[in-house]
């Protein structure tokens, strides 16, 4: 399709984002019939003239009878037809007004008992696609059971995930903490997958090529390693030359894809996935061509850790592709050492983001035999069949056909291609429609025979509930031969069996939801429906769908290696916390995608830092007088919180809508910090630190803290049990150098006896404790050589500012001096804090840079002659033949410029001759006009 799209867009007819339609033309070809550059050839004709007739003269439906008439014209009549090409009279299988381009209609669950009272909770469900009243199944109305998609564990877990399980955190604990539903969570573990088969072979054929290396010996390893890069070229990178020598690779891939690396879209437009994927690429092939490169003149580089991140990415694939078959399949081990690595990992991870556990977690290689009983029982229903290779699949026909709906979640998608064969997997056998099997044979130019190839599916649809293995995939014995559960499958037997017929809530990414989620629904409704099919059977009554995650308008992916890892992000200094990144999901529709810019980032790190003083504020008045007068109380604080309390509740019952909760929380603490301490009483403060306390709690943003409503503050706001004692007294010595300094009266005798406080009595064996240890030590020496200063009160003071400063900013701590004279106040000094403050240095040295880069530009384009500005780059596509003075007067397409397009040439060049005699003046080359 990609090849027909780029032959069409010659002939000036654009593509519709949905695979198949171009304007007011369309046909849909099954499989690869479209590649034979022959029919493209006349496709691309025929399109280009239909393009030019109008709505009256288009071709009748009747009219299309021959190989030729490919082009169908007139979608007022019907919206679409799939048409066999390799029949000389094609026949319409089916239109697509047929399908259906809307959701089937939704069943509510029963409402409950009158004495049973539920919230007011609407949730959005991608069902019905708007917010539908919350219901649960269980009469009582407490009990809510739930079923998550969870990873495929072949590598690590990237913020791309993050946002799908942390958001999904939220909505859970929101559920059980403030709703106060019993939910029933489980997750699954995909430890059988195509990924996974490809990712333990490749990894098991690395070690074995790397184990081999020296055996081979260099120039072995450096043509190996040259084939694995030339075939990654020809797949990847199609518009460079054929078999490049590494060397040559860098400036083809400028002269090819140099517009793409400075952020421009391949071919107009907006950059996006397909530029990203071409990044990708490009970074790929460049790292593994400088390996390359290297290994002949240092061939102790092969085998090493940096050469094989460098090429394998190139060599794993190229690897597979020639070996993959030959492993062992039946050793699992090879496979399970994969699988409980990132498992495992994948746990760690996602509880370092105060992801609370699954109650169950379900794996696909503990259901073997529960897998292939919800499979016999959809082919005993009907909607499931065997086909010559072992394989069973979903019988989507059959299943419509008895008045049940497919696609019911993405209806719009049920064509989609690209998307089925992503849902099958890159080890998905060839297969295509036993409906068309007849008629003569074409020939593409490549020499396939594309009517005798092996035809086991009724339908192209049709997806994969039980795959046949092949050589170097591992099996299971089956009724229907060895083979291994499909993708979709696994979820509905797993979540069958825990949750049983009927599931409250469905949850996933929402790159799930076709076709996943929707061949998950069809196949569950297949295995549960009743015996007479009296009506469709509603197995889910909700479905969630996070959105995605994006970097610079591309979805975070591992497949686009756009990402970092959820590991790599928490250990960085300046990378995102737990709550950092919690907090900008918080801040954005669960149901939304969202893109990390510098504005959002700001926007959490100052919501972050506005909550975190709060506290501190609540910390420094906890202890001062036990209660305020109270005959002096502003009551409009009592109006705020009470406001605050109605806001989040409404926001919560509004589809858990929590960028409205956290600005309710911010409006109360902007409301609590306007107002006059003195008026505010004790039990009021208290009341809106422990509202505030339990709300951040519920949202996950407090550790591992229950939402009891009794706790003030969150973790992050207190010192270190091993600092505190050092800290204490180092603050207490900072405290007598600045009292004395700004009062001008500093006793040495004074000084000695702060230099001499004895910290035995604090000593701590903690290797933590050093730190603060030594600080106290060095500060003590300082004072101690304060009785020698000239100027005592100058030199006590720098000291004291060079403690509060510099020492315990080191330290990540922080002083408060207070105006009333009591102590400074002691607090750590936080993430968000140190963030914003890194932030506003970044911003004002990007637009220092801006400034630097216009300035650099403007330079160069006023350095251009008035005669050369029109055969620049910048007009490269606009323009292919000027006059002697350098004005166009052919456009790109060997048009003449018209006379008034003509002038506003003259006028830009007349304006360029200008910038360009004063660049000239500015560089003392005046003369050279």
């Amino acid at each position: 399709m990609a090849a027909l799209a780029s032959r069409l867009a010659e002939k000036g007819i654009a593509a519709n984002p949905v695979s198949g339609f171009y304007h007011d033309h369309l046909f849909v070809a099954a499989g690869r019939e479209f590649e034979a550059m022959a029919a493209l050839e006349e496709v691309a004709n025929e399109a280009a003239a239909a393009s030019q007739e109008t709505q009256e003269k288009r071709t009748p439906w009747s009219s299309v009878t021959t190989i030729d008439d490919w082009i169908i014209k007139g979608p007022s009549s019907l919206s679409a037809v799939r048409i066999n090409y390799k029949l000389r009279k094609p026949r319409i299988l089916r239109t697509m007004a047929s399908y259906p381009r809307q959701q089937p209609p939704w069943r509510p669950p029963p409402q409950p008992s009158p004495d049973v009272h539920l919230p007011r909770l609407k949730i959005f469900n991608s069902l019905t696609r708007k917010k539908e009243p919350f219901v649960p199944l269980d009469p009582s109305g407490k009990k809510v059971t739930w079923y998550i998609c969870g990873p495929t564990v072949y590598d690590d877990a990237h913020i791309g995930h993050a946002r799908n399980y942390v958001s999904t955190d939220i909505i859970r604990r929101i559920m059980m903490d403030y709703f106060n539903f019993d939910v029933r969570f489980v997750m699954n573990i995909t430890d059988v997958d195509d990924k996974i088969i490809i990712r333990g072979r490749q990894q098991y054929l690395l070690d074995e090529f790397n184990d081999a290396a020296q055996r081979r010996g260099t120039t072995s390893v450096e043509d190996t390693c040259l084939a694995a890069l030339t075939a990654y070229l020809e797949k990847n990178l199609k518009l460079l030359p054929p078999k490049l020598a590494p060397e040559d690779i860098s400036s083809q891939i400028q002269q090819h894809y140099g517009h793409v690396m400075e952020g421009k879209a391949l071919r107009g437009g907006v950059p996006g996935d397909d530029e990203a994927k071409i990044k990708m690429h490009v970074k790929t092939a460049l790292a593994a061509a400088e390996a390359v490169n290297c290994v002949s003149t240092t061939p102790d580089l092969i085998g090493e850790k940096n050469f094989n991140e460098k090429v394998q990415d190139v060599l794993l694939p190229y690897l597979d592709s020639l070996y993959g078959a030959t492993i062992d399949a039946s050793d699992h081990s090879i496979f399970t050492k994969l699988t409980t690595k990132f498992e495992n990992r994948f746990m760690e991870d996602v509880r370092a983001l105060n992801f609370l556990d699954p109650d169950v977690v379900t794996r696909v290689t503990e259901y073997d035999q529960k897998i292939k009983d919800f499979v016999e029982k959809i082919e005993q229903n009907g909607f499931a069949y065997k086909t010559s290779d072992g394989s069973v699949y979903f019988d989507i026909e059959a299943f419509e056909a008895a008045s049940n709906s497919y696609a019911r979640l993405k209806p719009e998608s049920r064509h989609d291609t690209e998307l089925q064969a992503d849902g099958e997997g890159a080890l998905a056998n060839q297969s295509s429609s036993s409906r068309d099997i007849s008629g003569p044979t074409l020939t593409p130019p490549n020499g396939e025979n594309l009517s005798r190839t092996r035809i086991t599916k009724r339908s192209d649809a049709d997806f994969a509930l039980w795959k046949a293995s092949k050589s170097g995939e591992p099996s299971w014995p089956s009724p229907w031969g060895a083979g291994r559960p499909g993708w979709h499958i696994e979820c509905s037997a797993m979540a069958s069996d825990v949750l049983g017929s009927r599931i409250d809530i469905h949850s996933g990414g929402i790159d799930l939801a076709f076709p996943h989620h929707d061949n998950e629904l069809a196949q569950s409704e297949a295995y549960w429906c009743d015996s007479q099919h009296k009506e469709q059977h509603q197995w889910v009554n909700y479905f969630l769908h996070m959105g995605h995650l994006s970097i610079a308008g591309a979805k975070m992916s591992k497949s686009l290696k756009n990402f970092k890892t959820i590991r790599e992000e928490l250990s960085q200094k300046d990378g995102w916390d737990s709550r950092g990144l919690r907090i900008i999901f918080l801040l954005g529709s669960w149901k939304e995608g969202i893109e990390i810019t510098e504005d959002i980032k700001l926007a959490a790190y100052s919501w972050e830092d506005k909550v975190n003083n709060f506290f501190f504020l609540m910390k420094k008045m906890s202890d001062r007088q036990a209660s305020s007068p109270t005959d002096n109380i502003d009551r409009s604080l009592e109006q705020a919180l009470q406001k605050a309390k109605d806001g989040v509740d409404a926001a919560l019952c509004d589809s858990f809508n929590t960028p409205s909760a956290m600005k309710a929380i911010s409006d109360l603490i902007s409301a609590y910090n306007s107002t006059d301490q003195q008026s505010v009483g004790m039990e009021l403060r208290l009341g809106i630190a422990r509202w505030i306390t339990r709300i951040v709690t519920i949202f996950g943003l407090n550790g591992s803290a229950k939402a009891d409503g009794n706790s003030i503050g969150w973790s992050g706001i207190n010192l270190p049990d091993y600092a505190t004692p050092y800290l204490t007294l180092i603050s207490s010595i900072r405290d007598t150098l600045r009292l004395a300094g700004t009062s001008g009266h500093l006793e040495l005798a004074k000084l000695e006896e702060v230099a001499k406080s004895d910290r035995k009595a604090i000593s701590n064996e903690k290797a933590e404790a050093v730190p603060y240890q030594s600080l106290l030590s060095r500060v003590q020496e300082e004072v101690s050589r304060l009785s020698n200063s000239k100027d005592l009160s100058k030199d006590a003071l720098a000291l004291s500012d060079r403690i509060r400063n510099v020492e315990l900013a080191k330290l990540g701590v922080k002083l408060e001096d207070q105006d009333d004279g009591r102590p400074a106040f002691i607090r750590p000094m936080t993430k968000a804090e140190q963030a914003l403050k890194s932030l506003e240095k970044a911003g004002k040295e990007a637009a220092k840079a801006r400034m630097a880069k216009a300035a650099e530009e403007k330079a160069k384009k006023d350095e251009i002659k008035p005669v050369d500005m029109f055969r620049t780059s910048e007009y490269s596509t606009q323009y292919s033949a000027w006059d002697e003075e350098g004005l166009p007067i052919k456009d790109f397409a060997g048009m003449e410029i018209t006379q008034s397009k003509r002038k506003k040439l003259v006028k830009e060049q007349l304006q360029q001759k200008k910038r360009h005699e004063a660049w000239l003046k500015q560089k003392g080359l005046a003369d050279a006009m």
